[in-house]
């Protein structure tokens, strides 16, 4: 009972390891179903991957949230989500996309599944060294997790409603994947929304979160792949009308206040935001 009810340092120090171990499950859950996603594509049960990598981004989502609640951000445990994020997102979707549509073109295929899992690679090792000032309200690149949903959604509604309007063919699968593997290492900027501010008109945020939601409620797979999509394809286009268009660069940071400096995956995290891919 006294050594329970200890407060000294030695028992502190025992605690705070301790917190540091709840964003770890969320981690090693990431890393779970994206392990188990690659089992199942190598067993074709390409609808149960795509659910996986679905689920592996959920927990890669929370593993962050909960970090930052518990004060529990670590080197540690920012260098395990990265390991954790290659493998549910760059090489998970590889195989998932290779053997569902992309086997039929042979070598051709298999380029682009690899170039999709390297180019996932260097996204994020490129974070990890980053020496740029980059806005917080910007991703350089496509995050991985994004390009991992999109073919993902590319899975799920390949054979409903959407494909009258979109061929989803073998081909359309080699194009597309080409394609994230290129945005994700491009220097094209993607908004992360985190300075949005959604409680400033609460009325219209409300209806619009219950259009959403009833979108997602009705059509949940069509409704997934519409905003990926374009998500995925507003980033270029803004990029084309800045540099194009309107002939001026594209401010990194709207108030041209000074650019925070991304923090680097080898920098102290001691009371800092863990901060996603």
């Amino acid at each position: 009972m006294e050594n329970y009810q200890n407060n000294s340092p030695d028992t502190q120090v025992v605690r705070s390891r301790g917190i540091y171990i709840l964003p770890n499950l969320f981690t090693t859950g990431n890393l779970f179903f994206g392990f188990l996603a690659i089992v199942q594509s190598f067993h074709h049960d390409f609808l149960k991957a795509a659910y996986s990598i679905l689920i592996a981004s959920i927990f890669d989502n929370l593993d962050g949230k909960v970090a930052r609640m518990a004060q529990a951000t670590s080197q540690f445990g920012v260098e395990y989500d990265s390991l954790a994020d290659l493998v549910s997102f760059g090489m998970a979707p590889a195989f998932l996309v290779f053997n569902s549509d992309l086997s039929s073109y042979n070598r051709l295929g298999l380029l682009a599944a690899f170039l999709f899992a390297a180019c996932g690679a260097l996204r994020l090792a490129r974070f990890n060294v980053i020496t740029t000032r980059v806005s917080s309200r910007y991703f350089v690149g496509l995050p991985i997790p994004a390009g991992a949903v999109f073919l993902v959604s590319l899975e799920l509604v390949k054979n409903g409603p959407l494909s009258a309007i979109f061929s989803f063919s073998p081909g359309f699968f080699l194009a597309a994947t080409y394609l994230v593997a290129i945005l994700m290492v491009s220097p094209v900027l993607y908004r992360s929304f985190k300075e949005v501010r959604f409680l400033r008109k609460s009325l219209h945020t409300f209806v619009s979160v219950l259009l959403v939601a009833l979108l997602f409620v009705l059509y949940p797979k069509q409704s997934l792949f519409l905003t990926v999509f374009g998500y995925t394809m507003w980033g270029p286009l803004e990029f084309f009308l800045f540099r194009y268009v309107m002939k001026k660069k594209q401010q990194m940071d709207p108030d041209h206040s000074p650019l925070e400096r991304a923090p680097s995956r080898f920098s102290t995290f001691r009371g800092s935001r863990r901060r996603k891919i």
